[in-house]
C-alpha cells in the first residue's frame, strides 16, 4: 500500500484531531503550496520512508546511518550502542533515534522532532510530541518490510501503523542531489 499521499488513510473519522484534520485540508485545498520538500527543506519522517525515496543503510558497531538520495545532504543517525532516548531532546528535522536488534529486526524509536515537516503529501501535520517506532525486517535478499508506528497524541487519538515493502536496488550508485541548485519551482507554487 502506498501511504505517500495520505498516511492516515486507514484511520476512522474522529481519529485525527480536529486541528490536524483542518490543517491537512487547508494544505490540500491550497495545492500544497507550502510543502517543505518542494521548498528545499527536509521531507522528514515518515514521508521519506513512504515516498519511495532511494536510501542506503550503513551499519557500524554502534551506529546505523541512513543516507537519503533525494533530500538534504544530512544523514539520519540511529544509535545502536545501548543508549536511551534523551529526556528532553533538541527538536530537529529527523528527530533523535535509538535502535536495537530484536532477532533479525532492527527496531528504531525516534522522538525529538520539530513540527516543520509533513507526515505525507496531503500535509498531515504532527507536533513535537511525535514518536515513531520503525521495524526494519529483511524478508529475503531483495525485500525489506518496514512497519512504521506513528504516535502523536496531540495530532491523533491513537497510535497507528503503516507498512511498506521497499525493494533492494543492487548495484545502484546513489546520485548527488542538491535541491537549491538551480531551483526555479517554488516561486510558481502560489496555491489557489
Amino acid at each position: 500500500m502506498n501511504y505517500i499521499q495520505n498516511v492516515a488513510r486507514d484511520l476512522q473519522p474522529g481519529e485525527i484531531r480536529p486541528w490536524a484534520a483542518a490543517l491537512s485540508k487547508q494544505r490540500v485545498d491550497n495545492l500544497q503550496k507550502d510543502e517543505p520538500w518542494a521548498r528545499c527543506q527536509p521531507a522528514g519522517l515518515p514521508l521519506l520512508d513512504t515516498a519511495g525515496v532511494t536510501y542506503r543503510i550503513v551499519q557500524t558497531a554502534g551506529l546505523v546511518v541512513i543516507l537519503y538520495e533525494e533530500t538534504s545532504t544530512v544523514p539520519r543517525q540511529i544509535f545502536i550502542d545501548g543508549r536511551e532516548l534523551p529526556k528532553d531532546p533538541n527538536p530537529t528535522w529527523f528527530g533523535y533515534s535509538v535502535g536495537r536488534w530484536e532477532e533479525d529486526t532492527l527496531v528504531v524509536d525516534t522522538i525529538g522532532f520539530n513540527d516543520k515537516t509533513w507526515l505525507d503529501a496531503n500535509g498531515h501535520p504532527h507536533s513535537e510530541s511525535l514518536r515513531l517506532t520503525e521495524r526494519f525486517h529483511r524478508v529475503d535478499f531483495g525485500h525489506l518490510e518496514l512497519q512504521i508506528t506513528i504516535d502523536d497524541p496531540k495530532a491523533f487519538t491513537k497510535p497507528f501503523t503503516v507498512v511498506k515493502h521497499p525493494q533492494l536496488r543492487a548495484d545502484y550508485e546513489m546520485l548527488e542531489y542538491f535541491c537549491n541548485e538551480n531551483e526555479r519551482d517554488s516561486r510558481h507554487m502560489v496555491g489557489k
